[in-house]
């Protein structure tokens, strides 16, 4: 990882020119490095642990569409848009369904961070842990999508304004304003939740 959150390698061009090429050994690392933070965005999008079909389906937009990556963007960026663009699909087709998805209106409070903290041999420190991680998941699902995504983007994934303003394609000032008012009702609900 790189100071920004994003998974790096010592040479990205060689790497690109490697998937390319169709090298297994470059796909499996991909898959290896990826995988998890797709799943883990899509949970964050969703608000549920069954992302196995989005993985996929991303994973396959991938290697698909790497021969046509022009590198105009870094690799993770590109992939963070592929993994917004098949959540979009997804919702749309939970929406026709008429299946649930998260919607909660905003309000303002106070900015607040919320530190989860480090496991430990302890047992009793490890299950508070637990606990305190879950509840804080709980809470982030009673966010909206789009207040949960931009939290997940920058305070879980650590990635910069520039890099999230690319992938959901809006001003970095959208980015920071949209956050800002994400992090105000998150504090709101963690207040609610009686986690802080």
């Amino acid at each position: 990882m790189n100071e920004d959150g994003q998974i790096s390698w010592k040479n990205e061009k060689k790497f690109i020119k490697a998937l390319k090429k169709g090298d297994e050994w470059a796909y499996r690392r991909l898959y290896r490095d990826f995988a998890p933070k797709i799943g883990s965005f899509a949970k964050t999008y969703f608000g549920t642990d069954d992302v196995d079909d989005i993985v996929q389906e991303v994973m396959f937009r991938v290697f698909k569409g790497i021969k046509k990556f022009k590198g105009n963007s870094s690799l993770s960026t590109w992939i963070y848009r592929i993994t917004m663009n098949v959540c979009n699909t997804y919702y749309e087709k939970y929406k026709k369904k008429n299946e649930k998805v998260f919607s909660v209106e905003t309000d303002d409070t106070e900015d607040i961070e919320v530190d989860i903290p480090d496991k430990e041999t302890d047992v009793q420190k490890e299950v508070e842990s637990e606990i305190l991680y879950e509840k804080i998941n709980k809470a982030l699902e009673k966010l909206p999508e789009r207040d949960r995504v931009l939290i997940k983007l920058r305070d879980i994934d650590e990635l910069s304004y520039q890099e999230i303003a690319d992938i959901l394609n809006i001003p970095e000032g959208t980015v920071k304003s949209r956050l800002h008012n994400a992090r105000k009702l998150f504090q709101k609900i963690l207040k609610e939740e009686g986690i802080v």
